[in-house]
């Protein structure tokens, strides 16, 4: 586990500071945060000299393949803290901001004990009052109790299982098993498997997909896409060949790609991530002369998956659905996002990126309610959140904590680069 910044610091990066670099400038940005808190009310008025000190702290595999998506969304919780403490005023929250690694080097990825220890570090820590990760779904199943038994506010930009936080849905004792307290104290500002397995099997028959073999990596987020684009799959019609789950740490997939030949399906779908083999489960079905479309979700969609597979093996046969649209589509407060982080950091966000900046804006919107440092004071802050104008849109937080944006993108690998190639669901507030 390493610190990887003891506090907030715009320098760190390398970057010029956000002070001195053209962007938003003072006008952008005030009309940005301006826009924001006019659109959230404050539970009170506040004094001019009121200062909250706080420290929030993230979870990320910060190790390994996903360091560059981790990265991007640590840099978004910075821009987030950054222009919080620059153009909000009242009361003035003064963050000491941490970036913990819940990944191993052993294992690549993340890892349950690093989780599981940074979980326990940071409720252990009276000066934390917000928990920002992790960026697995498995991760999630570990500090999620920890965090809710301490009454620790916990916000992910990534996690997407949906048996976190909805009932009926996942295993039968979830959610549940994650609020020992009986609370909630859990927030997520992406849209969940249950819609994207759903919007990803819709455009496949749009697509006039007529079998699929549906693969997964045997993990919670992975196997639990598979199993909904499977379901919606069959209720849409088409053949499911196979549901099968593959060994993710394996050399070679040729086998597995020379039996989905000879049954000839349409479409492969991979439930599962770059770090989970995706790349080289498309470099075998290709080079096994598998001409089927290739379809994986958002746990894909970053640089690593395209390097790890061969762009030659992914253009203009390979789909990816992700929850929302990719930065440079988005609109409004997101467009200023996009252009402040191009500016600030000298490259492009990665796809989760602006959830890393959304994630911190509802933990310091939430401490600005609430007026204190008080660990269930902010969570029931963050409770009430609704109508909030964020860097996505307009959007509340629904009774399960999840997020009542559904907008979801549909992209294609073209050129060996990521192209939008259009929307799968309108994206509004359900």
């Amino acid at each position: 586990m390493q610190d990887v910044a003891a506090s907030f610091c715009p320098n760190r990066t390398g970057s010029k500071s956000p002070h001195t670099r053209k962007g938003f400038g003072s006008v952008l940005g005030i009309g940005l945060f301006a826009l924001i808190l006019a659109s959230t009310s404050a539970s009170r008025a506040w004094a001019d000299t009121e200062t909250i000190s706080v420290k929030i702290v993230s979870s990320l595999p910060r190790t390994g393949s996903s360091n560059t998506q981790s990265t991007s969304i640590v840099n978004g919780i910075k821009l987030a803290i950054d222009d919080h403490s620059r153009l909000t005023s009242t009361p003035k929250i003064v963050v000491e901001y941490e970036d913990w690694d819940d990944a191993s080097p052993e294992r690549g990825a993340w890892d349950p004990a690093l989780e599981a220890a940074n979980a326990d570090r940071a409720v252990k820590d009276p000066k934390v009052v917000a928990y920002i990760g992790p960026y697995n779904s498995g991760a999630a199943k570990i500090s999620l109790p920890k965090t809710n038994a301490a009454g620790l506010l916990q916000v992910s930009p990534s996690v997407t299982w949906p048996g976190l936080t909805k009932p009926n849905v996942g295993e039968a004792n979830e959610p549940m098993v994650y609020r020992p307290s009986g609370k909630r104290n859990f927030f997520r500002v992406v849209p969940a498997d249950d819609i994207q397995g759903k919007v990803g099997a819709e455009w496949a028959h749009s697509m006039g997909v007529k079998s699929v073999y549906v693969l997964h990596d045997r993990e919670l987020y992975g196997k639990g896409i598979a199993d909904i684009f499977r379901q919606s799959a069959e209720r849409l019609g088409m053949t499911v060949l196979e549901f099968e789950g593959i060994d993710p740490k394996a050399s070679n997939y040729r086998s597995l790609a020379t039996k989905i030949r000879q049954r000839k399906a349409d479409l492969v779908y991979f439930g599962g991530t770059t770090q989970t083999n995706a790349g080289q489960i498309a470099k075998d079905l290709r080079s096994s002369g598998v001409d089927a479309k290739f379809m994986v979700p958002d746990g894909c969609f970053e640089d690593a998956f395209i390097r790890a597979a061969g762009a030659h093996n992914l253009d203009d046969n390979t789909f990816i659905t992700f929850g929302g649209v990719s930065a440079e589509l988005l609109e409004g407060r997101g467009k200023h996002f996009y252009e402040r982080y191009l500016e600030v950091y000298g490259t492009k966000p990665a796809s989760f990126a602006v959830y890393g900046y959304e994630a911190a804006l509802v933990a310091l919107e939430a401490i600005r309610r609430a007026g204190s440092a008080d660990r269930q004071a902010i969570i029931d802050a963050a409770l009430t959140l609704k109508n909030f104008d964020g860097a996505l849109g307009h959007w509340s937080f629904d009774e399960n904590g999840d997020t009542t944006l559904t907008a979801m993108s549909g992209n294609i690998v073209k050129n060996g680069a990521f192209a939008f190639e259009r929307m799968l669901d309108d994206g509004s507030p359900s």
